[in-house]
């Protein structure tokens, strides 16, 4: 493997998540020419799917065959619907995050299908590419994941205020194709089966899109149960399991946290030499999702003990909290207590110069300076009186007695 070769690897995988895929397009454009790039990736709760390039509409609905067709480690080239016709496109599917991730290049008609050795260098980057995106989703920091949350958040409303207005407009449109006023009833049928179909597209691609960014309970503790079989697999302790019983989908940040945060606390609960048995299980109630480790040890435990700040800093992210329940002789549980709905962003304190006017702030700057009115006028081209009515106003609003005051309030806010 050359330098330059590792040179663009790294580049890439440097960049923030959401500037990749831009940088992928280009590595790849001397080897496969195309005109557009898109793709889906299923570790991403707030945006699975991204495309540049802008001469099409692709969708996510387009990309979501390519996804579950798509064969790890076999590029597929061909003829695919994109942006609502027929054109030549490669799909490349890495199977390093867990529900896969796909590729999509866009080429111009007519395009010479790609070679192996080509085909094989966009396989390989693309699963560099989603193992970088996969470590990412799985070992989210507390900063990134307040973002992807309150990203999700808000594409959650979006989407649901679009779904809404849509639904509203097309039943409108039914109800009006379906009057009996109406004369021609070809014409009538033909705009009431269009106006169905696209009643049904829309919900069906609601759920697909909820499917990427959700994850059903029970498979995402399966998950999690493939991960702590082989943390004991040559130990003397017993893993019990005990799944929820609830068909509800997580958000794919919870499901991710709440993994990491029940590794983190086996890890704890392992260096007890008195456990013989541990006990993982999954609750969800209405609001939240209670994830318990129990262990049958002496129940020493302490909370101190627990350290590890990124379980705590996680918990805190979500709006959640850690309970645990010592007792001596018995054992200790531990339940991180996650809540299944977006905390309330904290409401940030408003800015003290916010209710100046533009030209208030410029007799403040000058106030600071300690400028006296006259001085004020002449840097400003305005009349001494004009200074006063203005440096009254900006005590008023900034609630001080004084310029003193008014000056120091505008040193803090600089």
């Amino acid at each position: 493997m050359d330098a330059l070769t590792l040179t663009t690897a790294y580049e890439i995988l440097r960049q923030p998540l959401g500037e990749i895929l831009p940088k992928v397009s280009a590595a790849l454009a001397p080897l496969i020419p195309h005109a557009d790039a898109a793709e889906l990736s299923t570790h991403c709760a707030h945006s699975p799917f991204k495309a540049l390039g802008g001469t099409e509409l692709l969708t996510s609905a387009e990309l979501t065959p390519l996804l579950l067709a798509g064969v790890p480690g076999e590029p597929w080239q061909g003829l695919a619907t994109i942006g609502g016709r027929a054109r030549e496109a490669v799909a490349v599917k890495s199977d390093a995050t867990r529900r896969g991730a796909v590729l999509v290049l866009v080429r111009e008609d007519g395009a010479a299908p790609a070679q192996a050795p080509e085909l094989a260098v966009a396989q390989a980057l693309w699963n560099l590419v989603t193992s970088h995106f996969d470590r990412f989703a799985t070992e989210a920091m507390p900063g990134a994941l307040a973002r992807s949350r309150a990203a999700a958040d808000t594409r959650a409303r979006v989407i649901a205020e679009l779904s809404t207005a849509h639904a509203a407009a097309l039943s409108g449109v039914l109800g009006v194709l379906r009057s009996r006023a109406l004369d021609d009833s070809t014409a009538r049928a033909t705009a009431t089966d269009l106006a169905a179909t696209a009643l049904i597209e829309m919900r069906a691609e609601q759920r697909r899109d909820r499917a990427l960014a959700e994850e059903p309970a029970r498979d995402a503790f399966e998950r999690l149960a493939g991960e702590l079989r082989p943390m004991l697999r040559h130990s003397a302790v017993r893993l019990d399991l005990g799944a929820p019983d609830s068909d509800r989908s997580l958000a794919a940040d919870v499901a991710h946290s709440a993994r990491a945060i029940v590794r983190a606390l086996l890890l704890v609960v392992l260096e007890q030499d008195s456990v013989r048995r541990v006990h993982v299980g999954w609750q969800l109630t209405e609001h939240e999702l209670r994830a318990s480790v129990r262990d049958d040890g002496a129940g020493a435990l302490a909370p101190c003990d627990l350290g590890a700040g990124s379980i705590r800093d996680r918990l805190d992210v979500l709006g959640g909290r850690l309970d645990m329940d010592a007792v001596p002789g018995w054992g200790t549980t531990i339940t991180a207590v996650v809540p299944l709905a977006t905390p309330e962003a904290p409401v940030e304190a408003a800015h003290p110069l916010t209710g100046l006017g533009e030209r208030e702030v410029e007799v403040l700057r000058h106030l600071a300076l300690g400028h006296r009115n006259r001085r004020i006028a002449e840097e400003l081209h305005i009349s001494e009186s004009t200074v006063k009515f203005h440096v009254a106003n900006i005590l008023n609003k900034l609630g001080v007695d004084s310029r003193g005051e008014a000056a120091a309030l505008f040193h803090a806010a600089a």
